[in-house]
């Protein structure tokens, strides 16, 4: 009993690895099997990503964009409209910049306000005119002898706004001042006053024949405007 035993476990044995040689090349074949219909088309659209590269991957051709004609043609073309386009921007730019000057330059009235020409043979010695310039009265006074001595004989030092009367005037015979009082801007009226030259009614003000100020509440001297003698007889304020 033994002795078949034993046989029998050696038969069963060697029907083991027959069976496990035998069953080797069929997994093979099954796995070989398996990869190639992976590699085929899946019905499902799936596709293995071992195949190749996919068509999003690949780079697009553009050769139905790009111009049959020669490159030195298209340049020319882009550079005579760019040129184009800058010369217009440029035209419209001038065109701004001359309106926008335009309107900020003073009108032809405000320019013949700005000065003013008095012929000075129409004015007698010892007589004052008064004149409008840029909306302002302006004093000229032909001096004699004895008011420009009297003027240049008072003591500066004893004048609120001290003052030679030389410094006032470019011709001694001929005082030129803005007829508006420094106190609260009223018109001194001529030939009047303590001191022989303007006196502002409204408050009180003496000027003398300089048209320094010597009485009253106003702070300053009759301002002098700018003007010249370009000629004999002639003079142009402003």
């Amino acid at each position: 009993m033994a002795t078949l035993t034993n046989a029998s476990r050696v038969c069963l044995r060697g029907m083991t690895k027959q069976t496990a040689l035998a069953s080797v090349p069929v997994r093979a074949l099954a796995t070989s099997a398996s990869l190639q219909d992976s590699a085929a088309p899946s019905a499902y659209g799936y596709q293995a990503t071992f195949k190749g590269q996919s068509k999003g991957a690949q780079i697009p051709n553009f050769g139905n964009y790009m111009s049959d004609k020669a490159p030195a043609t298209n340049k020319l073309f882009s550079y005579f409209m760019v040129g184009g386009l800058g010369a217009i921007s440029a035209a419209g730019a001038k065109s701004t910049v001359e309106e926008f000057l335009k309107n900020m330059s003073a009108s032809a009235d405000v320019l013949a306000m700005a000065k003013v020409e008095v012929d000075l043979n129409a004015i007698p010695e010892g007589k004052n005119v008064i004149i409008k310039w840029r909306g302002k009265p302006v004093f000229i006074r032909h001096r004699t002898e004895s008011e420009i001595a009297e003027a240049n004989k008072v003591n500066i030092a004893s004048l609120r706004d001290p003052e030679n009367d030389a410094d006032r005037v470019k011709k001694p015979e001929w005082l030129v001042m803005l007829g508006v009082c420094t106190h609260l801007g009223c018109v001194p009226i001529g030939e009047a006053g303590d001191y022989g030259g303007w006196f502002c009614p409204c408050h009180g003000s003496h000027y003398d024949i300089s048209g320094r100020i010597r009485k009253g509440p106003a702070p300053l001297n009759l301002e002098i405007p700018e003007y010249e003698f370009p000629e004999d007889g002639k003079l142009v304020i402003g």
